[in-house]
C-alpha cells in the first residue's frame, strides 16, 4: 500500500475489531443463545408467559450483539483480503484496490465505534425509551431561552439517531423560551444513549436580551430517566398522589386550550412532580403522567444504589455554579467542553444542531463499568 496513513488505519481497524470481539465474548454469547433456544424448544415453555418473554427478550438482545459483530468480522476479513491482493498486484490494479479500501475504511471504522458503544449499554434499563426533563436555571429570560435551545438540541439529536420524540409537557417562559419541558424519546437504547446528559449545562454568550451587549452566564438543568416497562413493579398508592387538572398551554387547537385536559401529579412522599398535556384526552394524559411518575420513582431508587458512581460521573446538584457537566461558550471564543471527560468541540453550530454523540460516547467510554471493573482499554 502506497499510503502509509491508510495502512495504519487498516491496522487499527483489525486490532480494534479483534479486541472488541474478545471484549464482547462472542463465542460465549453464542453458547448462551443456544441454551436459551433449547429452553424455548421445550414443551410447556409458554406455560409461564412472563418468564418466557424474558427468555425470548434475552435471546434477541444477545443476537443483536452477535449479528453485527459477525458482519463486522466478515468485512474486516474482506479488507485484509483486499490488502493481500493489492500487495500482489501490478501498479494499476493495486491502485484500484487501494481506492476501494479508502472508500470502505471510514464506514468500517464508524460501524466499529457504533458496536463498541452499543457493547457498553448493558444496564437493565439501557434499551428502554427515555424521559428527558429540561428546566431553566439562574438567569431569568436568558435562562428560559437557553432551556429552549437545549430542547431543540435534544430533539435534533433524537431525529439524527432515528428516534421518535413526543413533547409531553412544556411551559413557556414569561418573555421568551421555556421554563420547563418534558420529552419522551422513543427508540431502542434511547435511554442508554442519552443518560449521560443528566446534569447542569452552562451557557456563556452575549445576550440578545441585553441592550448593552454584555456577556451573560446562564444555566439549564437536564434530567433523564428510563421509561419503566409495564412488568417493572413500582408501587404507587392512590392516597400518596395529588392530582391537579388545568388547561393546556401553547398551540394545540380550541379543544386542547379550552378544556382541562392537562394533568399534574405530585407524589407526596417523594415530592416528585410530573405533568402531561400532550393528548386531548384527560384520561390519556393521566396514564402517561403515571408512567412518567413510576419512571422517576424507579430512577430515584436506582440513584440511591449507584450514589458513588453518580457523584463521580454525573452529579446534577443545583442549577448554578459549581455543578455544571458541560460548558457552551459562544463568546469570546467558541467551544463546547464536557467537564467530566474533557471532550470538546469548536463547532458550536453543529453541537446545537444535535451533534452531541462525541460527548455521549466519551462519557460511556469513561464511565462504562466493564472498563473500570475489568481494566479493559479499547484503543482509539
Amino acid at each position: 500500500m502506497q499510503n502509509p496513513e491508510l495502512r495504519n488505519t487498516v491496522d487499527t481497524i483489525v486490532r480494534r475489531a479483534a479486541q472488541l470481539r474478545r471484549f464482547l465474548d462472542i463465542e460465549g454469547k453464542r453458547r448462551e443463545v443456544e441454551a436459551l433456544e433449547a429452553r424455548m424448544a421445550e414443551s410447556g415453555f409458554w406455560d409461564r408467559p412472563d418468564a418466557a418473554r424474558e427468555v425470548v427478550s434475552e435471546a434477541a438482545r444477545l443476537k443483536g450483539i452477535i449479528t453485527p459483530a459477525e458482519d463486522l468480522r466478515r468485512r474486516v476479513d474482506d479488507m485484509r483480503t483486499l490488502i493481500e491482493l493489492m500487495d500482489e498486484s501490478e501498479s494499476e490494479d493495486a491502485l484500484e484496490f487501494e481506492r476501494e479500501i479508502e472508500t470502505s475504511a471510514p464506514k468500517l471504522l464508524g460501524d466499529l465505534d457504533e458496536l463498541e458503544i452499543r457493547s457498553f449499554l448493558s444496564a437493565p434499563m439501557d434499551k428502554n425509551n427515555a424521559i428527558v426533563s429540561i428546566h431553566s436555571g439562574a438567569g431569568g429570560t436568558e435562562a428560559c431561552d437557553w432551556a429552549d435551545m437545549l430542547l431543540r438540541m435534544y430533539m435534533r439529536w433524537a431525529e439524527r439517531r432515528g428516534f421518535t420524540v413526543e413533547v409531553e409537557d412544556i411551559a413557556p417562559g414569561e418573555e421568551a423560551g421555556i421554563s420547563r419541558a418534558t420529552l419522551r424519546i422513543i427508540g431502542e437504547y434511547a435511554f442508554g444513549n442519552i443518560k449521560s446528559e443528566r446534569g447542569v449545562h452552562r451557557l456563556v454568550r452575549i445576550s440578545p436580551f441585553d441592550s448593552n451587549k454584555r456577556r451573560h452566564t446562564t444555566f439549564g438543568a437536564v434530567d433523564v430517566v428510563a421509561e419503566v416497562d409495564d412488568d417493572i413493579d413500582v408501587e404507587v398508592r392512590e392516597e400518596d398522589l395529588k392530582i391537579d387538572t388545568y388547561r393546556s398551554s401553547g398551540a394545540g387547537g380550541q379543544h386542547v386550550n379550552k378544556t382541562e385536559s392537562a394533568i399534574r401529579i405530585t407524589h407526596i412522599p417523594s415530592g416528585i412532580i410530573v405533568a402531561c398535556q400532550n393528548e386531548r384526552s384527560q384520561h390519556k394524559n393521566k396514564a402517561t403522567a403515571l408512567k412518567m411518575l413510576k419512571s422517576k420513582i424507579y430512577e430515584k431508587a436506582q440513584d440511591a444504589k449507584r450514589a458513588e458512581i453518580e457523584r463521580f460521573y454525573s452529579e446534577k446538584g443545583d442549577i448554578g455554579w459549581g455543578y455544571q457537566i458541560r460548558s457552551y461558550v459562544f463568546q469570546p471564543y467558541q467551544m463546547v467542553k464536557d467537564l467530566r471527560t474533557g471532550a470538546e468541540s469548536g463547532n458550536i453550530q453543529a453541537v446545537m444542531d444535535g451533534d452531541i454523540d462525541q460527548f455521549i460516547q466519551a462519557w460511556l467510554r469513561a464511565g462504562c463499568p466493564k472498563n473500570r471493573n475489568k481494566n479493559i482499554q479499547l484503543d482509539d
